[in-house]
């Protein structure tokens, strides 16, 4: 039977949507309504509206000043936020059933393994990043945990896709370095906090030599290929940053020196201690991922406090929250909840919404594709039915580049 030539596209378009080929750009025109929307970019907007087009941001502002055009399906709700992101985390790496099997985030076999990447570990499937993403979160800085002197890279994703190549944003962010006593409990070298801090110059020392002989231009005198090596040379030059897990007020000094002794691009990752030193890091222009607020107290992290991310947000150092990594379960914390505590205890709650979004962007170098509500940029959003620090506000909808999660049953929406 030869089917007439009219019904062909009719034909083929359902074979394709039965098949699930079909581009989810062919329904990613939506409009995105709030009774406040916070841009990041300016005001909150009242009686808001957010456009989306093909996976982007096609406009923002007030209702009455957008029309919203034929079929664009609509949602609504309370409030308005870009996406949220997790400026530190180890989910992908770390997974939920707390098993060998998926428990990637630190190797122990040795305490310096810059070559490590977070990209060859990292498991898109993960239930914990679905279980981030329902939470609000739509980008995750991610990689390998504290505990050793160099842990390995980190890197930046999307809660999103089947495979890390789906989920990928930036795959080479930072080198995860740790100073402090945790070293010595994985490690029976070092010993201790002089010692660790040692190794970890007399890595960069010879980073730096090996770029030198690298660059030479008589290939009979370059050196052998190093992962490690290569690593930290793009750290010392500048193409990746220093992410220093440090908390003691001592930990954390130390890593301004060696910052200023080879002038490596350094945030603070944790900084327990940070408003002992707020001049110091101010001076020194280093953005500080604080520990998560409800960190369990001990060791190194004993003088943590509750309003830490107030007292040096207040003093002009850039603050970020992360839902950070402890080896015991729950495998996760949730950044919002975190952020949501520090606005109980003082922190400026617009201001903590910020260090959610569009702050923790501008510390990761990706504010020009995300982190904040405007025109051009990724349609990652969040509608929530309330505020979204109390503690009862959910969610109720989350866009990323214009997918909505979770997708919606196909049979229910008939």
């Amino acid at each position: 039977m030869t089917l007439p030539c009219d019904k062909l596209p009719a034909l083929v378009f359902i074979i394709l949507l039965a098949a699930g080929l079909l581009s989810d750009e062919l329904y990613a025109q939506k409009a995105v309504k709030g009774d406040t929307v916070y841009t990041m970019e300016g005001e909150p907007v009242e009686n808001g509206v957010v456009l989306i087009r093909d996976g982007k941001i096609e406009q923002v502002g007030p209702a009455e000043e957008i029309t919203i055009p034929d079929g664009y399906e609509t949602f609504q709700g309370s409030v308005v936020t870009p996406g949220l992101i997790d400026a530190r985390t180890v989910v992908g790496l770390a997974g939920y059933y707390n098993q060998d099997h998926d428990q990637d985030q630190l190797d122990l076999t040795h305490a310096i393994q810059p070559e490590l990447r977070a990209i060859d570990a990292y498991n898109a499937r993960e239930e914990l990043v679905g279980f981030l993403r329902d939470n609000g979160i739509t980008t995750m800085h991610t990689g390998h945990a504290p505990g050793a002197v160099i842990s390995g890279q980190t890197m930046i994703v999307k809660t999103t896709g089947r495979t890390v190549d789906d989920a990928i944003v930036d795959s080479t962010t930072a080198l995860a370095i740790t100073l402090g006593s945790v070293v010595r409990n994985n490690f029976d070298t070092p010993g201790t906090r002089s010692k660790g801090i040692a190794m970890f110059r007399q890595e960069l020392i010879r980073a730096q030599e090996y770029a030198g002989r690298r660059n030479n231009e008589d290939p009979d005198r370059r050196p052998d290929r190093d992962l490690g090596l290569d690593a930290i040379v793009d750290m010392l030059e500048g193409r990746i940053s220093a992410l220093i897990t440090a908390h003691r007020s001592r930990d954390i000094m130390a890593a301004l020196r060696l910052q200023r002794e080879f002038g490596f691009p350094l945030i603070l990752d944790g900084g327990a201690e940070a408003y002992v030193l707020k001049d110091e890091l101010k001076e020194a222009g280093v953005p500080v991922i604080i520990h998560p607020t409800m960190v369990r107290t001990g060791g190194d992290t004993e003088n943590a406090a509750f309003d830490t991310a107030k007292r040096v947000s207040e003093a002009g150092i850039p603050v970020v929250f992360q839902s950070g990594y402890e080896p015991y379960v729950p495998k996760t914390r949730v950044a919002l909840f975190e952020a949501g505590i520090s606005a109980g205890y003082g922190m400026d709650r617009v201001e903590a919404l910020r260090s959610l979004t569009i702050s923790s962007a501008e510390i990761l170098g990706i504010d020009d594709r995300t982190g904040s509500l405007a025109e051009g940029k990724d349609a990652d959003v969040v509608i929530f039915d309330g505020d979204p620090f109390e503690y009862t506000s959910r969610p109720t909808h989350v866009f990323i580049d214009g997918t909505q999660f979770p997708a919606p049953d196909p049979v229910q929406n008939q």
